[in-house]
């Protein structure tokens, strides 16, 4: 698979039909994470067409419709809103970082641009639990596996039912539409985010979506949250997560890990470390934290939706570049990202967690105190 991803990239797109049966054929772990996450990744306009010209034949294998037709369907996806819709469905981006710091930010312009509508997040019932709160959001359910198979995934988007003639899909590059390309309703009912194609090198994804709202629907909204908040949902001074999603170049190690939570319960912090879910690495990592730290550390083992209306109670959050960071930011709370592991500088300025509050990002393990101290003065 390497050498394939190698090939597309050289000829920029330009392949014959036994690279994309290749592609077709490779396990999806492979396909995402070593050719469509960097093209993705990049954030470059130039690789828009070439994920558009590969992944267009890669879906006609599947049966999606034919390469040239989807390939053309794309380049009349609008960025403006052409009818008054009595049904809104907006997609899920489906990692939970990415729909606090986009897919949320489009809810709202939908809700207050469209008052009268049916509002839906299509994506999964875990993400969707983010805006259960908000009961102008419905939700239509997608089971989106992340680590399904190509066809699954495919099949999950085709799935859902929006192609109705009174209903605007609102698409934020979302891997339910495989980034645009799947046929899931007429481009007249599909408002589309750009979002690998906008913008600069120092522009955040949350100031792009925001200027897209304003843009597109007339309507100024922002990241928010509104979880479920049981009583039972614990306050700390410091929430911490170390998830990576699956991504273990983002991670630092065990004993970075260790030390940090340590040090915050050292300056007398009572600390919230999320476990992730049972039976991961991640679960197995916060055993061994707190096997080894002294101090009031508490453990959160549950669903990411209450953890995340702990971080909205919390004093600072601490954490790698993932969910908790968007949620910190969404809700004002004071915090520190260690971004590693990022492949470009663009990459770094597109997903960092922009909102209010004081904000340090730290890209070498041993500035993360200064930017502790820092955040904690700052922040009170």
């Amino acid at each position: 698979m390497a050498s394939t991803s190698a090939e597309v990239f050289a000829r920029g797109g330009e392949v014959d039909d036994a690279v994309i049966d290749a592609l077709v054929d490779a396990p999806a772990s492979e396909l995402f994470g070593e050719l469509i996450e960097p093209l993705s990744d990049a954030f470059e306009p130039r690789f828009v067409d070439v994920y558009v010209s590969i992944f267009s034949r890669v879906l006609e294998r599947l049966g999606a419709g034919s390469a040239s037709a989807l390939a053309a369907r794309f380049g009349h996806l609008s960025a403006v809103a052409t009818f008054e819709p009595r049904r809104v469905v907006v997609l899920s981006r489906v990692t939970l970082g990415a729909d606090i710091a986009i897919t949320s930010t489009l809810l709202r312009a939908a809700v207050d641009r469209w008052p009268s509508a049916e509002i839906l997040f299509a994506g999964p019932r875990k993400n969707y639990e983010l805006f259960a709160n908000d009961e102008r959001i419905g939700l239509l359910e997608a089971p989106f596996q992340r680590m399904g198979s190509l066809r699954e995934r495919v099949a999950a988007g085709m799935a859902l039912q929006v192609d109705r003639d009174d209903t605007l899909v609102i698409d934020p590059d979302s891997r339910i539409s495989q980034l645009g390309l799947l046929p899931l309703a007429d481009t007249s009912r599909i408002l589309f985010f750009p979002s690998r194609s906008v913008g600069g090198p120092d522009d955040s994804l949350v100031a792009l979506t925001r200027a897209f709202a304003l843009s597109a629907l007339g309507v100024s909204a922002s990241p928010w949250i509104a979880p479920p908040t049981p009583e039972w949902v614990p306050s700390a001074d410091v929430a911490v997560s170390f998830g990576v999603g699956e991504n273990a170049a983002k991670r630092i190690g065990d004993e970075f890990e260790i030390d940090v939570v340590q040090g915050l319960l050292d300056r007398r912090l009572k600390v919230l470390l999320d476990s992730g879910a049972p039976g991961t690495a991640e679960a197995e990592r916060a055993a061994r934290i707190e096997a080894s730290c002294r101090g009031p550390l508490l453990i959160w083992q549950g669903s990411f939706a209450p953890f995340a209306a702990a971080i909205g109670r919390s004093r600072m959050y601490v954490g790698y570049d993932s969910a908790g960071q968007h949620v910190a930011a969404a809700c004002g709370v004071p915090r520190v990202t260690v971004m590693a592991g990022h492949p470009n500088a663009r990459f770094a300025a597109r997903w960092r967690p922009d909102g209010a509050g004081a904000s340090e990002i730290v890209y070498e393990a041993g500035r993360v105190w200064e930017a502790v101290e820092r955040v904690h003065r700052e922040g009170g």
